[in-house]
């Protein structure tokens, strides 16, 4: 940071979403997507190239990051879940779950990566905001302002089950607590002005009590007094992502996000959900421009499409059948026991998983009145729907007609083994994207929030700006009881991501 100017600039707050001083330059916003440490296919860690034991080595997550900033990337993107998905016996034998608490890591990269953003994704469903509100705001404050918050409702029984329950919140009041989640983490993070922290030796005045807010929140799922015991951060607010399709989601995220994380659709779908996110934004009042959709990608590039193609099927090849069988009953709704990968079935869903996802399911749906088909069958033509094959120049070539056709504002780049997967895209793919003017060749001195075109929020400045009981934003309950969609981008399987 350069002083002050760059750290507390003043700002727009929520409803204004940039400075009407500073135009908005539309560039190409990259996140680098970890979750599994062996890469984001579901058996990637089987690769050759994949480091699969240095899963909880931080020298393993230093060379991710400091690849992803040697791409000049705005930000690392970790996911994560609150359970192990033992549901099916493969989930233990087969699949890589060891995932570090994002919060911890994160902190620790903040020291070993001194430009990129850091985000954490937490859930609003087990998670309490004082909580939340209280660790965002101490990653901010150690990383100078590059802290970021993807926001996840959950989705899993097995969550559920690690917190007390048996089975998962209804969709509809997921996004409900999220609404209101939100609102008093926010109010927590107002909680001090910028100069309440006088710390005069002489008068022995530390904090200046005029300039301290109590929240004094009771509302339908949480009670919080407040205040925050720690420093309103560089940025007010971390740079909040949403991971959401359907429309409780996509309401929920117009009316507080400030970029989400999609699905990575065919080009005209990925249009239409985009124009129409976007207008949900300005419904809100939000300039549209300085919101950011940013679908995930799964790249695999080499320096011929030959070899891009070999990889990717190497890649294929490695789920065993067990896992493939599993991946598959869960991903469309029927259990396939009994059955070999390469046994024909006809579609006929037995297992309700609508509470889990709403997001449209385009196998699924595609199954549907459709003959007889094979779970390798099935798992192949997700794996390709979902996975970008080829060289640098035709990865660039698609990754240009996204952003330039608007159907993105960026991506999220899911490499599918890890270390190597990030290493070709950075490589490879980035040199080219820069030569085309679409990304940075270096990084600014700015806050994350800065990177994104956002202003820092203002304060608000007493409890009479902030109702003690909060509702959701207008709309997110009504979308919330009809949804079709989740919040929670599945975890990174060939079917479901």
């Amino acid at each position: 940071m350069s002083g002050n100017d760059g750290y507390y600039g003043s700002g727009g707050g929520r409803s204004g979403g940039g400075s009407a001083d500073a135009p908005f330059e539309r560039r190409l916003l990259l996140g680098a997507f970890l979750f599994h440490p062996g890469g984001g296919h579901v058996t990637g860690w089987r690769h050759p190239t994949a480091d699969a034991e240095g899963h909880l080595d931080i020298d393993f997550f230093k060379r991710f990051a400091q690849t992803a900033e040697r791409g000049v990337f705005d930000t690392i993107f970790l996911a994560d879940g609150l359970y192990l998905w033992d549901r099916f016996p493969s989930g233990t034998d087969h699949y890589s779950q060891v995932r570090p608490e994002p919060l911890t890591l994160l902190s620790a990269l903040a020291v070993h990566a001194r430009h990129i953003g850091l985000a954490a994704t937490i859930s609003t469903t087990y998670n309490e905001p004082y909580h939340v509100a209280r660790a965002l705001a101490t990653l901010d404050h150690l990383s100078r302002g590059r802290a970021a918050w993807n926001l996840v409702t959950s989705r899993y029984d097995e969550e559920a089950r690690n917190f007390g329950g048996d089975s998962h919140l209804d969709h509809s009041r997921r996004y409900e607590r999220g609404a209101e989640f939100v609102e008093v983490v926010e109010a927590l993070w107002d909680s001090w002005a910028d100069d309440a922290f006088v710390a005069d030796k002489e008068s022995g005045v530390f904090a200046d009590a005029a300039k301290l807010r109590t929240t004094n929140h009771q509302g339908e799922f949480f009670t919080v007094r407040g205040p925050l015991n720690v420093a309103r951060g560089p940025q007010g607010y971390p740079v909040q992502f949403q991971a959401g399709g359907s429309p409780a989601g996509q309401e929920l995220a117009a009316a507080t996000a400030d970029a989400v994380f999609a699905r990575l659709l065919p080009l005209e779908a990925s249009q239409q959900f985009y124009a129409g996110l976007k207008e949900r934004v300005a419904a809100h009042g939000r300039d549209p421009e300085r919101f950011a959709i940013l679908p995930g990608i799964r790249p695999v590039v080499a320096t011929t499409r030959a070899e891009a193609e070999d990889i990717a099927e190497e890649l294929l090849a490695s789920t065993p059948d067990a896992l493939i069988l599993e991946d598959v009953s869960h991903s469309i709704g029927q259990d396939l026991t009994g059955l070999t990968a390469d046994d024909p079935f006809i579609h006929a869903p037995d297992v309700d998983v609508s509470n889990e996802s709403k997001s449209p399911g385009r196998i699924h749906d595609a199954l549907l009145g459709a003959g007889p088909v094979t779970a390798r069958e099935i798992y192949a033509k997700a794996f390709r729907e979902h996975t970008l094959i080829g060289t640098a120049t035709e990865i660039a070539d698609e990754i240009e007609e996204r952003f330039t056709s608007r159907a993105a504002d960026g991506f999220i780049v899911q490499g599918l083994t890890q270390p190597d997967s990030l290493e070709r895209f950075v490589d490879l793919v980035t040199p080219e994207l820069q030569r085309r003017g679409l990304t940075r060749t270096e990084y600014r001195d700015e806050t994350l929030r800065e990177r994104f075109g956002l202003d820092r929020p203002v304060r608000r400045a007493s409890a009479s700006d902030a109702p003690a009981a909060v509702s959701a934003p207008p709309g997110v309950a009504d979308a919330a009881a009809t949804a079709s969609g989740t919040a929670s981008l599945p975890a990174a399987t060939s079917v479901s991501a």
